[in-house]
């Protein structure tokens, strides 16, 4: 029953999805289309929510009639993990997305504005698209045969750490809000319009959860596979990584009319590269542990990013003899930081294509490793990290200060000992950033007050100089050793001795545990026991599945991993590492999300008094009010589009100021009527013009 009410699902939700495609470009000037095309979004996402109950459904109650169940489900398989199954291969991680996709298109169907309705048709149409893929390719509801007395369970990388249950939906959440800055990128293609301001809140709204799926997505791969990193390069890592870098470039783009023209293209290629990432994570092109195996869902993904390419490709080029012209020169480090970022992407982008294309046309397999990242791409990153400590510098204060920090940081550093030039190179440059961003604190007698989207701006920047300090000192200072030992015998590494007590070996479940159960001293100093296991399940087959044991805190981690156990004699081939500041690392990957949440949330309006010709009044006014094209705002004073409570853009990681400068397309276009809550832009930049003279106050 199960499997024909989830087919049913999938099915209605590729009805409901075309039909508000169609529905959704007559909405602007017809009430009920508009109620039609509403109400066919949230029949999509019904859809969707009754296709994932059932399939979680029949996994948890062990229904392997459904082929799904049959071939991912166990009996002894936890409970946590049995419901984590669901996203744990192909078929029903496309449920998942889905689910999300359909999500965001009902949010995104709540808005009104002269755009939505080209956006919606464009979302639907994507949403249409994954629905056809899934009933067609990967139907994760068709019956098995034989029905097995039990399976195998999920994956056993995937099956053995608690964040299986968050990282993989934070990074679905992320790569399917992109499809709202792709479709209002298609709408601005289509009719010449502008929308900076919902762009910029769906863009924002993607990169939290993007940026805390990849933070938590290298903190599962340091703590399950055993190797003792965190980040390989691998091509599904970098699929993750490129529309980041995208999105990152677009919401310091989208803040500034000046790179007007940037805003649109970075809008369509980050969600193309969600594309391109959904497509080498399911289809088998790329050997990765994240991929999934080949299946009839790559030659459809292939031809839906196609068609995607193309079509865009064709909207962009028509648009290009007719785009806008930016209002004046753009700060030249937030343009050297957009830029920057777009360039990593591509040079990502080449390194994780180049294999498989290579091997396409000649036959050979080719890898591209970290070495090729680490003399491309890791000094670029490098780069950013000073372009955002000289993008984030205040009106009427130059750099020397922050210059200063930075220098005497290296020479510090450099008369202590020796240093890798490039570890040495990034603790000076993140400490010129720190010292920046600290600068734009407001002082204790300042009349400026620093409110949530500023804070939010200045925590996520700083956030990233940390996890540069924490990413440099992990890689340059990092001591291992690796050895087989005996029982009694001990392996030393960064100041710690590691004895090997003893072997222990379980079974629970349908899994079978080989413990190493070790004694940690350091310098002569009991610090703990220690018990990395390697584990292995019969019924799934292939190699054990590390399991190593972490002892550490914010400076730094003991990291004991066993790679191999003797059946007979006991000797085990043990694995000791001493990695620093890995605490750091996560800290700051949580202080960035963090600070792009709070960048996320509503600013709240101010009273300010302005004195006119007419003399003083008094207006409510948001702190993000867009300035007029010819009277830019100061560097300080952040700028907001018209249209209806938008989210402000976050500070990332390339160069921008902390604080937002005037809007890429706030001023209303042709096709588009202001806000009625909005200040229009001469009226604001009046009042600027006046304050400048001494007459405005906040109230």
């Amino acid at each position: 029953m199960i499997d024909v009410l989830g087919t049913a699902a999938l099915w209605s939700g590729l009805a409901a999805s075309l039909a508000a495609a169609l529905t959704w470009p007559r909405a602007r000037s017809r009430a009920r289309s508009r109620a039609l095309a509403v109400g066919g979004t949230a029949a999509a996402l019904v859809a969707a929510i009754l296709a994932f109950l059932l399939l979680e459904t029949a996994l948890v109650t062990h229904d392997f009639s459904v082929g799904f169940v049959a071939r991912h489900g166990g009996r002894e398989v936890p409970l946590f993990f049995t419901v984590t199954s669901l996203w744990s291969a192909l078929e029903g991680s496309l449920v998942l997305w889905l689910l999300i996709l359909t999500g965001v298109a009902a949010v995104a169907a709540r808005a009104r504005d002269p755009l939505q309705p080209v956006a919606m048709t464009v979302v639907m149409l994507v949403c249409a698209a994954f629905f056809a893929l899934t009933a067609f390719a990967a139907d994760p509801f068709v019956p098995a045969d034989p029905v097995p007395a039990n399976g195998p369970g999920p994956d056993p990388l995937l099956r053995g750490h608690p964040l299986m249950g968050v990282h993989p939906p934070l990074l679905y959440l992320g790569f399917a809000a992109l499809v709202a800055p792709f479709g209002y990128g298609v709408a601005c293609l289509v009719t010449g319009g502008t929308a900076a301001a919902r762009i910029r809140a769906w863009t924002l709204a993607a990169w939290v959860p993007l940026t805390a799926g990849i933070v938590l997505g290298a903190w599962w791969s340091y703590g399950v596979l055993g190797w003792g990193g965190y980040w390989e390069w691998d091509p599904v890592e970098n699929a993750s990584l490129m529309p980041w870098l995208l999105a990152t470039a677009l919401l310091h783009a989208v803040r500034t009319r000046a790179l007007v023209t940037w805003t649109t293209p970075l809008a369509v290629g980050a969600f193309l590269l969600v594309l391109l990432g959904t497509f080498l994570t399911r289809s088998g092109a790329v050997a990765s542990v994240h991929s999934f195996t080949r299946s009839e869902a790559g030659p459809a993904l292939l031809g839906l990013l196609t068609v995607a390419l193309v079509g865009a490709g064709g909207l962009l080029a028509r648009r290009s003899a007719r785009r806008p012209r930016p209002a004046g020169r753009p700060d030249p480090a937030l343009l050297l930081g957009c830029a920057l970022l777009t360039v990593l992407a591509g040079t990502v982008l080449l390194g994780t294509l180049f294999p498989a294309v290579a091997g396409l046309l000649h036959g050979e397999q080719v890898s591209v490793g970290p070495p090729y990242y680490d003399r491309t791409v890791v000094p670029g990153l490098l780069a950013l990290v000073v372009l955002m400590g000289a993008g984030v510098r205040r009106a009427g204060r130059g750099l020397a200060v922050p210059v200063a920090v930075g220098a005497a940081t290296v020479a510090c550093l450099g008369f202590t000992g020796r240093h890798p030039v490039m570890a040495l190179a990034t603790f000076g440059a993140a400490a010129f950033a720190l010292a920046a961003l600290a600068g734009r604190l407001p002082g204790p007698s300042a009349r400026e007050r620093l409110d949530r989207r500023r804070a939010g701006a200045l925590l996520a920047h700083a956030g990233v100089a940390l996890a540069a300090v924490a990413i440099a000192a992990s890689t340059a200072y990092a001591e291992e050793n690796q050895g087989r030992i005996q029982q009694g015998r001990s392996l030393a590494a960064g100041g710690y001795s590691v004895r090997l007590d003893g072997v222990e070996r379980a079974r629970t479940g349908d899994a079978m545990t080989a413990t190493a159960r070790v004694t940690v001293t350091r310098e002569g100093r009991f610090v703990g026991v220690l018990r990395p296991a390697l584990v292995f399940f019969p019924a799934r087959g292939g190699s054990p599945v590390a399991r190593p044991a972490i002892h550490g805190g914010f400076a730094g981690d003991l990291y004991v991993s066993v790679t191999e156990i003797d059946q007979e004699g006991g000797a085990v081939m043990l694995r000791v590492a001493v990695n620093p500041l890995m605490g750091m690392l996560w800290t700051s990957g949580g202080v960035t999300a963090l600070g792009g949440l709070l960048a996320l949330l509503p600013a709240g309006r101010r009273r300010t008094r302005t004195t006119g010709r007419s003399g003083p009044s008094e207006r409510a006014s948001s702190p993000d009010e867009p300035s007029s094209p010819d009277e830019p705002s100061s560097p300080d004073e952040p700028s907001t589009p018209s249209a209806p409570s938008p989210p402000s853009a976050p500070p990332m990681a390339a160069a921008p100021s902390a604080s937002p400068a005037p809007s890429a397309s706030s001023a209303p276009s042709a096709s588009s009527a202001p806000s009625a809550s909005s200040v229009p832009p001469a009226a604001s930049g009046a009042a600027r013009r006046t304050a400048r003279r001494g007459g405005v106050s906040s109230a």
